[in-house]
């Protein structure tokens, strides 16, 4: 049994007298659920079946069906409740004025993965700026950051590479709840809106997810377990190129792998630079969606042995480099578009700093490369330090 409150359940608990009197919209998907799987949605209609006036869902759709990138959903009436659905993630992906319109205050109830580029915390980000420009409130109920809250990894975010998977500068791997997130962005970011997160009561920053007693619920298609989410970080950076991540198989994000692979050779490779806290076997797969569906694959799995001082970031970053260096004639960055940016490379808006790309096409020394982030990472954990909710 959980000794953690999530937002939700403190909310229900507090009961704020403008649950009673507001009317309310709901950012939600089917993992927003207390710690005894009763949706967000069900537990605040059920308390206030007169204030609920709409629901809105982020990428996957709010039933969480959608399985890839720009795969759009689109707006419906709610079979139970009645209430209109909107779609952040289709014709519009900031909420509109006529959706906002029936509503006082919007609540965010999301979990979210602890990577930059997992788009509800761009979502998140979009829904404060119009929450801003519409004069709306804005609720934030917290989930924990399902990688702990005690690590940060990879390099900042440049301006120049701001999108729909980074909207502000921050680094990979964040460090930070949704919650102190929203509070990062609202104030340092100066989006300026009224705010309030409901914290949860019971979770550290050292907590990974499977030590808080809560039941995993999959956010996204391919977003299984909570192994995912700590590979999450490093190999999602193979959306930026030929090599499958996964989709496609039962356990996206902890294989990798292209037909032009031999895994034994490149484990070898890469076995050579001793990296912690994993062991790297030889997998032969077949995709049966997205890149190289139905042609048998080889490449590596990534069992995490010590997720605390596993680096995610720096491990794909060495497979990739590794992969170029054994396969030059076959291994390709991927071309636009990418999350609706139809120019820039993938690639780089991935990592959020084409000169990361281009180290690792030179065959720079990974321990090098980072080290020279590190620096940064120091000055934006002293920048957040005034947006913590948590020890």
């Amino acid at each position: 049994m959980s000794t953690i409150k999530l937002g939700i359940e403190k909310l229900l608990e507090i009961s704020p007298k403008w649950l009673r009197e507001k009317k309310i919209g709901l950012l939600v998907n089917q993992a927003s659920v207390d710690s005894h799987f009763r949706h967000t949605a069900d537990l605040l209609v059920h308390s206030y079946p007169h204030n609920i006036r709409a629901l809105f869902g982020p990428q996957h759709g709010i039933r969480g069906e959608k399985q890839d990138n720009m795969v759009e959903s689109h707006d419906f009436i709610h079979p139970q409740f009645n209430i209109p659905v909107f779609s952040l993630y289709g014709a519009h992906r900031t909420p509109t004025e006529e959706m906002l319109e029936s509503i006082d205050i919007l609540i965010i109830d999301l979990q979210d993965v602890g990577t930059r580029v997992y788009t509800f915390i761009s979502t998140m980000a979009y829904c404060l700026q119009a929450a801003k420009q519409q004069n709306k409130k804005v609720v934030v109920l917290d989930r924990p950051n399902p990688i702990g809250g005690d690590k940060t990894e990879g390099n900042v975010l440049r301006e120049e590479f701001r999108s729909f998977v980074g909207v502000y500068p921050i680094p990979m791997r964040h460090g930070l709840t949704i919650g102190e997130l929203a509070r990062l962005f609202n104030n340092h970011y100066q989006i300026g809106c009224d705010l309030e997160i409901i914290p949860m009561e019971g979770w550290n920053r050292h907590m990974l997810f499977y030590e808080t007693g809560l039941h995993w619920i999959l956010p996204s298609p391919n977003m299984p377990t909570t192994i995912t989410t700590m590979l999450y970080p490093g190999q999602v950076i193979l959306e930026g190129t030929n090599l499958s991540e996964g989709r496609g198989t039962t356990i996206p994000f902890e294989l990798c792998g292209a037909p032009f692979i031999n895994p034994y050779q490149l484990k070898k490779k890469v076995q050579k630079r001793k990296l912690p806290g994993i062991y790297l076997r030889e997998v032969f797969f077949q995709p049966t969606f997205n890149k190289w569906h139905n042609v048998v694959c080889g490449g590596l799995q990534i069992h995490i042995t010590d997720p605390h001082v596993y680096k995610p970031y720096t491990t794909t970053l060495a497979i990739i480099q590794d992969s170029i260096s054994l396969y030059p004639s076959h291994f390709t960055w991927c071309p636009p578009p990418y999350e609706y940016e139809r120019e820039k490379m993938p690639i780089d808006l991935i990592i959020g700093d084409k000169s990361v790309r281009e180290e690792i096409e030179r065959q720079k020394d990974i321990n090098d490369l980072e080290k020279s982030w590190q620096k940064e990472l120091r000055d934006f954990k002293e920048k957040v330090q005034g947006y913590l909710l948590y020890h």
